[in-house]
């Protein structure tokens, strides 16, 4: 097992998508650690103060080159990486053991057309909010007296499939922008394969952010952080799903929130029939008892994303493989 350091560079970024045709940024083993710098805020530069600006930040935005603009997205991304053997059908399993802000502020921006009630907000705002690292706590709005806890996570964690220059923006059975805070450290991630090397990419970082991500975006900062990749050929799987320290998250995507909900429900039943050995109807039954299911974004168009909650208390010990259906 090695343990690797990723830098953010013009090498080792790309913007606004996925694409298979990305030269990796790094190459793995199954069980390599990564250290991982993540910059955000690209197309915002030039509005930001001066805390906000690394060098190599700079040096992105203005050199950063045009075979690494592959898609419409705003997204700053880190990778691709390339885990060696990875082939389609397998699972890539992401553990997020740190996630960290890497500089002292972040920013908000309400996208005309964008976010929950674009009709009500029309005017386009950029705000850049201070991050108190230490106390882990950002104030909003400042001299407000209210303080908002500071839990990181990354917006965007997925690999690429076989659509040339996908857009960074819509979550799917690939991961990508799917904007659960719950995917904090001490989370597994499993993404199914698509690609030869799976192409894992990561960024979006968020100090804090609300279910639903409202007005379009969170406190969106510059994130570092630590992962391990572990490639699981005994698994196979046709939507992501995570294990947190308390729950089994399973997701949803779709045009409409009934959409996303009734497939974040679907693979509730699903694994809960192939890990826990369920009937679909028991199953079916567990979830109107037990599980909880949240509005995990309402603004990544075209998709709108739920996730559904199990707490793993109440589950017998489960071994996560293709043991049963």
């Amino acid at each position: 097992m090695t343990h690797h350091l990723l830098k953010a560079n013009c090498q080792t970024v790309h913007l606004g998508g996925f694409s298979p045709n990305l030269k990796p940024a790094l190459i793995v083993d199954s069980g390599d650690r990564i250290d991982v710098e993540t910059y955000s805020g690209f197309y915002v530069a030039d509005k930001a103060p001066p805390e906000f600006l690394t060098p190599e930040f700079l040096d992105i935005c203005q050199n950063l080159s045009i075979d690494r603009k592959v898609g419409p997205g705003p997204h700053l991304l880190t990778g691709p990486i390339y885990v060696n053997n990875a082939e389609p059908g397998d699972v890539l399993e992401i553990k997020i053991e740190d996630v960290y802000p890497s500089l002292p502020v972040g920013f908000n921006a309400i996208r005309p057309g964008w976010g929950a009630l674009p009709q009500y907000f029309s005017e386009p705002k950029l705000r850049f909010i201070p991050l108190d690292l230490e106390k882990k706590i950002a104030e909003f709005p400042a001299g407000s007296g209210i303080r908002i806890p500071l839990h990181p996570f990354f917006g965007i964690l997925g690999v690429a499939n076989a659509e040339i220059n996908r857009s960074s923006i819509p979550p799917g059975r690939y991961g990508g922008n799917m904007d659960n805070r719950e995917l904090q450290p001490g989370t597994r991630l499993f993404l199914p394969v698509f690609v030869r090397g799976g192409l894992f990419s990561i960024g979006d970082g968020h100090s804090a952010q609300g279910d639903g991500e409202i007005d379009v975006t969170a406190i969106e900062t510059s994130m570092n952080g630590t992962i391990q990749i572990i490639l699981r050929k005994d698994l196979f799987l046709m939507f992501p799903f995570a294990e947190t320290p308390t729950d089994i998250v399973t997701m949803g995507f779709g045009s409409t929130l009934d959409e996303a909900f009734e497939l974040a429900l679907k693979q509730t039943i699903y694994w809960l029939e192939k890990f826990v050995g369920l009937s679909a109807e028991d199953a079916y039954v567990l979830c109107s008892l037990a599980a909880n299911f949240r509005i995990t974004q309402v603004v990544n168009t075209p998709q709108k994303g739920v996730h559904g909650m199990l707490p793993k208390c109440m589950l017998p010990e489960v071994k996560i493989t293709d043991r049963r259906i």
